[in-house]
């Protein structure tokens, strides 16, 4: 198709979304009023200028037009991407966004009266945001128990096989036997070991040798298979995900962290990692994977989609749902999702993020991929009160896990900074590799590193009972009514080998963690985490246990324990010592405490698990300033700007504005620079956006024009207006120039409808501490600076992390993004 030129025209005006703005109902009547809200192309009330819009054009060519919330010019099939949104690695706008959002939801109130249709319409808008995290927690919880079945099977799979049934876990095969069997030891005469499946016997040096490689060589495989399909498939796919959660959560754009081959991979690769026996959990890559789920499903609803800032509100459900499928706490899903992840909580948020959690809760608890009636991991069965005195170990509990984090995170760091700046970093499988068979080398021989990391916290938080066999409940008991209550008891040699053996592990674990954390497979923290806090509250409660029995009548045991009875549950001391060591690892409190008393089932223990929480987070606090997330933030460079701390340097805007006093700042002037001019500052600079001023000699605000914007209606131009030249003015002022065009001039270019005419300002005077207050809780992009209503400079968020990591005397370089 051929374009019609437009002839005897003085004005060539583009108008891109005119209901779009960010600037509110004033602009947005006084475009109505000009007649540019109609489709394709319509004279203004003096007949001397032709507008534009995005929603048509003099070519004849095929013109898609959604709703003033969805701005797309469509040519010949090509669509170009409307006005809003934001390319990769670059900081939203939030109240440019919220507005927008605002903008598009009065459009649909005030045509819900028109038709059925548009009633209709206004109704999916209206619930479309419940339905949209109705489907998050479905999904959620499918992705979830597949999970949990896919990584129980796998990891059964270094001990032996069901050949009767091989898709059955260990468990799951021991219970069709119908056998009464340890599930510790696993010798049911239907599981095979694979010493048993190669012709050898069960027990015996040659059987030992048999299962120990045949543990080294699966857990190479699925740990070699998980690093190839994130190197190859999905990079984004490794480590926990929760720093980058958080920081997209806070504003920023990452493509593809949440996209479909991200959601793949992540939960393949999850399976394959905590198969391979590495010292990392399932539990904090979830969020992720809820995330990206929420991502791909705001899809299927523009409102949501085609608005960043809107769509952080379904990314605050799902990271909410992530949590509750993780550990089968809803509840503190929810308030993880409000305490450590999410930027911005309105109440709506809050209710959809409870609803979300509930129904991925629900789903997985219908699966029941545990095969037991309890939907939490570790369900304990405590009957005995504690007595006020254990509050004293119980914080001591929480210091000595405050001191293992701030240990772990120092040492976590420091592997990671070599790591990313030595050659380590260019071979990541190869890392992989080496991890995972020093782990399997040395965690065989000891039985508690053996088992998987969910099953040795489930030994060490549960109670010893008449059939325990395992070395923790070796105590010289005489039971004769296996009815009555345990009595406090000496420990036997047993007992004194598994403590052993356990600060082993503690020490094996300890380690392990530090060098598996980052490394390129999906890894959580939380499980680990966990067990390093279980094995040390065990040994607290085991030895806690043998004073109360050898020494019952002193004063803090005379009440409880002089009877003799079960008075000190060692169980609960591994409980409060993973709460100790998970709060000080990621610094959480009440979202800490309500998933430990969901995880367990234990509510009766509240203000112990306070206790702990508590002292723990204030010896993190004073051992180091951040917890591993926030550390993995700065480490990376992502631009956080933390709403928890606090701004303490006296400053003025004027001393992080840019350009400083006296240097020459970028601007677009409203009606003196052509489009070449306009092309020529672009190429000059990389800003991501220019103020727009009267002239450069007056340099009085006009407003502020975002670069994409601009490139957006620059390149529409070229395609929809002929007769458009290089010598062409850019006007951002709805008036035609004064002077008549004269013969032969080319026609300028109106671009005022994507010139935001009420862009955040402040003056050079103001306190960098309200500054940065506006860009927490305002969610700035940036703010221009003024003196007198004259443009002085612009303040950016990265300018504001830069300066803050300036003051703190850190590397400003080290704020890697736009």
């Amino acid at each position: 198709m051929e374009k019609r030129p437009l002839k005897g025209t003085s004005a060539i005006a583009l108008s891109v979304s005119p209901s779009y703005q960010a600037f509110g109902d004033q602009q947005s009547s006084q475009n109505s009023a000009n007649g540019n809200q109609h489709r394709g192309f319509s004279m203004s009330s003096d007949d001397d200028m032709i507008d534009i819009t995005t929603t048509g054009t003099v070519t004849e060519r095929s013109i898609h037009y959604d709703d003033p919330g969805t701005s797309h010019f469509a040519a010949d099939g090509d669509e170009i991407p409307g006005i809003g949104q934001y390319e990769d690695f670059h900081t939203i706008d939030w109240q440019r966004d919220i507005a927008r959002d605002r903008m598009r939801h009065r459009y649909i109130v005030k045509r819900r009266q028109n038709s059925l249709f548009d009633l209709v319409k206004g109704a999916h808008d209206a619930w479309s945001g419940w339905v949209c995290v109705l489907l998050v927690g479905l999904t959620t919880g499918v992705v979830a128990g597949v999970i949990d079945i896919g990584a129980s099977w796998m990891s059964d799979l270094k001990y032996g096989i069901c050949p009767s049934r091989f898709w059955f876990n260990r468990e799951q095969c021991c219970w069709s036997s119908n056998e009464t069997t340890s599930f510790e030891t696993g010798n049911c005469s239907d599981w095979l070991t694979w010493s048993e499946v190669l012709g050898q016997s069960r027990t015996g040096a040659g059987a030992y040798i048999i299962s120990y490689l045949m543990y080294i060589a699966w857990a190479l495989l699925f740990a070699s298979l998980a690093a190839s399909l994130v190197r190859m498939f999905a990079p984004y796919a490794c480590g926990s995900g929760i720093p980058e959660i958080k920081t997209i959560l806070s504003g920023f754009i990452i493509r593809g962290y949440l996209g479909k081959w991200t959601l793949i991979i992540k939960s393949v690769g999850i399976m394959l990692s905590v198969s391979a026996g590495l010292s990392l959990g399932k539990e904090g890559p979830m969020v992720h994977i809820a995330c990206c789920i929420g991502n791909i499903l705001s899809y299927l609803f523009p409102k949501y989609g085609r608005n960043e800032a809107k769509k952080r509100e379904i990314l605050s459900a799902a990271a909410a749902a992530g949590v509750s499928v993780a550990f089968g706490a809803p509840i503190g899903g929810v308030l993880f999702s409000l305490e450590e992840v999410s930027y911005y909580f309105p109440l709506k948020t809050l209710w959809r993020s409870f609803f979300c959690a509930l129904v991925a809760a629900f789903v997985l608890h219908s699966i029941n991929p545990f095969g037991n009636e309890h939907s939490v991991l570790f369900f304990v069965e405590y009957n005995n009160p504690w007595i006020f005195f254990e509050l004293v170990p119980f914080v001591g509990l929480g210091i000595i896990g405050g001191v293992i984090a701030a240990i772990f995170i120092r040492a976590n760091l420091y592997w990671c900074k070599y790591r990313k700046t030595s050659k380590l970093g260019q071979y990541p499988v190869t890392e992989v590799l080496i991890v995972t068979a020093v782990t399997a080398v040395l965690a065989y021989p000891n039985p508690y590193t053996r088992m998987s990391t969910s099953e040795l916290i489930y030994l060490l938080f549960r109670k010893c009972g008449v059939t325990n066999t395992d070395d923790l409940c070796d105590y010289n008991r005489n039971f004769t009514d296996v009815k009555s209550a345990v009595d406090l008891a000496s420990a036997g040699p047993k007992v004194y080998r598994a403590m052993w053996l356990l600060v082993l592990a503690l020490i094996f674990k300890l380690l392990a963690t530090v060098f598996t954390f980052g490394i390129k497979v999906p890894c959580g923290l939380f499980i680990p985490s966990l067990c390093l806090g279980a094995i040390v509250g065990r040994i607290v409660g085991i030895g806690m246990e043998q004073l109360a029995f050898n020494y019952p009548h002193i004063w803090v045991f005379s009440g409880e324990c002089s009877t003799m009875k079960d008075c000190i549950t060692p169980g609960l001391y591994a409980m409060v010592g993973a709460a100790a060591v998970l709060g000080g690892v990621t610094r959480m409190t009440v979202s800490l405490v309500v998933v430990m008393f969901e995880l367990t089932g234990g509510v009766r223990y509240i203000v112990p698990l306070m206790a702990a929480a508590m002292a723990s987070k204030w010896v993190g606090d004073a051992l180091g300033s951040h917890g591993v997330y926030d550390a993995h933030i700065n480490l990376n460079g992502y631009p956080f700007l933390d709403s928890k701390e606090e701004f303490a340097h006296t400053s003025l805007a004027a001393d992080v504005m840019q350009p400083k006093r006296n240097e020459t700042l970028s601007v677009l002037t409203q009606d003196s620079m052509t489009v070449e001019d306009v092309e020529t500052l672009m190429k000059e600079t990389e800003h991501n956006g220019f103020p727009v001023v009267v002239s450069r000699e007056s340099q009085y605000l006009v407003g502020f024009v975002l670069r994409r914007d601009l490139n957006l209606a620059l390149a529409q131009a070229r395609r929809a207006v002929e007769g458009l030249r290089p010598s062409s003015l850019v006007l951002f002022t709805s008036n035609s120039p004064q002077q008549p065009p004269q013969p032969g001039t080319p026609a300028p270019l109106l671009l005022k409808n994507i010139l935001d005419m009420a862009p955040i300002t402040i003056t050079d005077q103001t306190p960098m501490e309200t500054v940065v207050d506006m860009f927490r809780k305002l969610g700035l992009r940036q703010t221009l600076v003024t003196h007198n209503g004259r443009l002085l400079g612009v303040i950016t968020k990265k300018d504001v992390l830069r300066y803050v990591k300036q003051l703190d005397n850190e590397d400003p370089n080290s704020v890697l993004f736009n």
